[in-house]
């Protein structure tokens, strides 16, 4: 879960407990009980975590505020706005992280993240999650609004207290069920299992030819480089089963059962780094062994004008130049794949 709702959820039970109270006891004595609640609430956090918790005070001093005007006014009406004003603060606040130069969200997420970096693709994916959670707070709201004028009590306290987690728990598990189809997916695609010479002897899952049988199969590589010599390189998303975080060949993928070296590396290049148009020079073949597979490398080149524009996708972490001179100096310290490391003496 995002770690700013993980970090919101404690601010809102000062509300839930409230709900309670209000119900049992009375509007008053409910009121009193979640700002006692909230205080100690903020006391135990104090004292166990050695902070002050923002949100819970914001909460508490909101519940409180709002509390007290709705008893002034007997107005029990404007008490029950109280989940929608604060809302309305966290779309505010969400819309200006996406929508300004300052994500305000991501700065306090990484407070919470210690010495974790996010790349750019990670960076896409948190964005794109905030903007879920947006069109999510905006309908919770709506429906709210609703609540308060056309549903009982006890179906005021179900949308304003619980619906909007089982919306968020929704959504999570629409994407956790998404992403283990992608990846099973992934794994049942089909490669060939080959022999030295690149004849097809049968056909195996990535999956199979991943779990450490050595079943060889041919997989293309393109280097992408500029006049000047500099190369192209990506940098492994931190997720990857193998060699995670590292800087890579620039296009690198798995040759699918049925389909030519050359089509692969087309198909690659253009997911991987969205280059359509080049030239391919082949380099060299060669078998690659690690723990958990054997490969038939098929390596290749291709020259790009300084003008090249590239896109990163979910398979590639970030993309950038490096200088001959520069790959030279960070050989050997654990900063590029192996492979890449094998390659490099290749190049001319």
């Amino acid at each position: 879960m995002n770690p700013i709702i993980r970090k919101m959820l404690p601010g809102l039970l000062p509300l839930l407990v409230f709900v309670l109270a209000d119900e049992l006891l009375g509007t008053q004595i409910g009121l009193i009980v979640a700002v006692v609640f909230g205080i100690g609430q903020l006391v135990f956090l104090r004292i166990t975590q050695k902070l002050w918790d923002r949100f819970v005070i914001f909460d508490t001093l909101l519940l409180t505020a709002l509390g007290g005007i709705s008893m002034l006014l007997e107005n029990d009406t404007l008490f029950l706005w109280k989940p929608v004003l604060t809302e309305s603060i966290l779309v505010g606040f969400i819309a200006l992280s996406l929508f300004s130069k300052h994500n305000l969200v991501l700065l306090m997420s990484k407070r919470y993240m210690g010495d974790m970096q996010i790349n750019e693709s990670q960076q896409k994916l948190f964005n794109r999650n905030l903007l879920v959670l947006f069109f999510i707070t905006i309908l919770h709201m709506a429906i709210s609004v609703y609540s308060i004028y056309y549903m009982s009590k006890e179906g005021w306290v179900f949308v304003s207290g619980f619906l909007f987690y089982i919306m968020l728990g929704v959504y999570f598990a629409i994407m956790f069920i998404s992403n283990y189809f992608k990846r099973k997916k992934i794994n049942d695609e089909y490669v060939a299992v080959i022999d030295e010479d690149g004849k097809i002897l049968q056909k195996a899952s990535r999956g199979e030819v991943h779990s450490g049988n050595h079943l060889m199969h041919p997989v293309v590589h393109l280097h992408v480089i500029k006049r000047d010599g500099s190369v192209l390189l990506q940098k492994r998303p931190e997720n990857k089963e193998i060699q995670p975080g590292k800087w890579d060949t620039a296009v690198g993928g798995h040759v699918s059962f049925g389909e030519s070296i050359e089509k692969a590396l087309q198909r690659e290049t253009d997911e991987e780094i969205g280059l359509k148009d080049f030239k391919a020079i082949p380099i060299q073949q060669y078998t690659w062994k690690t723990e958990i597979e054997t490969e038939r490398v098929y390596m290749f080149a291709c020259f790009v004008e300084e003008n090249q524009r590239f896109k990163t996708t979910d398979e590639v972490s970030d993309l950038r130049w490096w200088s001959r001179k520069e790959i030279q100096r960070n050989l050997g310290k654990g900063i590029f794949t192996p492979n890449f490391e094998h390659e490099f003496s290749m190049l001319k």
